[in-house]
């Protein structure tokens, strides 16, 4: 769809939501409001909750750009809605957002596409934790909800006593765990938009861990934009990146974290909605490229259409 063809639509920007990641959702939303504003669309800002379908009704939403994180919203259930009502809407496919959504099932398919991930075991709720504890030799360890985003529920854990309470913090999250090798690196991250990647950032927490408050709270967190890495493993992270992003049948934008260790990388996980906040990785990335936000904004919602299936 043009920008000329999306002027005369009325774009719902999706936004907040049930999910844990709210608050995050509620500030990447109302930035691309505003900059769909600027620009010169109609767009209305619509509060994700259960009566979802009814808004979308009542407000004659034409094309839906969607900022919801986490459940509900990068899932693929608000995009199984809208292809019921018939609503084009931006990012991902309700195929690619269920599967990246679930880090375990991304897990199996960076595996079977030959991209390397760190090694993992997973457990489910109602499961004998001796069998995950017998099966846990080496640490440290990464304990972690598979099905949340914004490292929430997240641990780091070193011994069987913190594997035990990792578990149990994941668990107040979501019924089945990911349990991964800790991979001491740098912490680097690369968005795609439209099939193609941007430059490389790296992430440089001032408390060591990237965790929530290191994403979400400004100066807690160092980005080194272009990554200090070499030509020929910048080249090799963008081309994962891609083949990540198609492997799991991605559109629009999105990002794709992993840790880099000498000469080696392993890909952590996919994010089909990445976030659109002061601090967001995505749009510091594209600044980078000579893409400003507003730009951005509009690539993305350019790319509605296509979703329409």
């Amino acid at each position: 769809m043009t920008r000329q063809e999306l002027k005369a639509k009325k774009i719902g920007v999706l936004l907040g939501g049930m999910s844990a990641e709210r608050e995050v959702s509620l500030r990447t939303g109302k930035a691309v409001h505003n900059a769909l504003l600027e620009a010169g669309f109609q767009a209305v800002a619509i509060d994700a909750g259960r009566d979802l379908a009814a808004r979308l009704a009542a407000e004659r939403i034409e094309v839906a750009f969607i900022a919801l994180h986490g459940r509900f919203g990068e899932d693929g259930t608000v995009q199984g809605l809208l292809e019921m009502l018939d609503i084009p809407y931006t990012g991902s496919g309700v195929m690619a957002s269920s599967m990246a959504m679930d880090k375990v099932t991304t897990k199996k398919i960076l595996l079977y596409h030959e991209l390397p991930t760190p090694a993992f075991k997973v457990f489910k709720r109602g499961e004998d934790l001796e069998g995950l504890l017998g099966g846990c030799r080496h640490f440290p360890l990464v304990v972690k909800p598979a099905r949340e985003g914004s490292t929430i529920g997240i641990s780091i854990v070193r011994s069987r006593e913190e594997l035990i309470a990792g578990v149990h913090t994941a668990l107040e999250h979501d019924d089945l765990i990911l349990v991964e090798d800790f991979i001491q690196g740098a912490e680097v991250t690369v968005g795609v938009l439209a099939g193609k990647p941007l430059p490389i950032i790296q992430v440089v927490p001032k408390g060591g861990f990237y965790d929530y408050h290191a994403k979400y709270t400004v100066g807690q967190t160092e980005y080194l934009l272009p990554a200090p890495i070499d030509e020929g493993m910048q080249q090799r992270l963008q081309q994962a990146a891609v083949d990540a992003y198609r492997a799991l049948g991605c559109d629009g934008a999105a990002r794709i974290d992993f840790m880099v260790r000498e000469r080696e990388f392993y890909c952590l996980e996919v994010n089909t909605i990445p976030g659109m906040t002061e601090t967001s990785l995505l749009p510091k990335a594209a600044r980078h490229a000579g893409i400003s936000f507003t730009e951005l904004v509009l690539r993305i919602l350019e790319g509605a259409g296509v979703r329409k299936s």
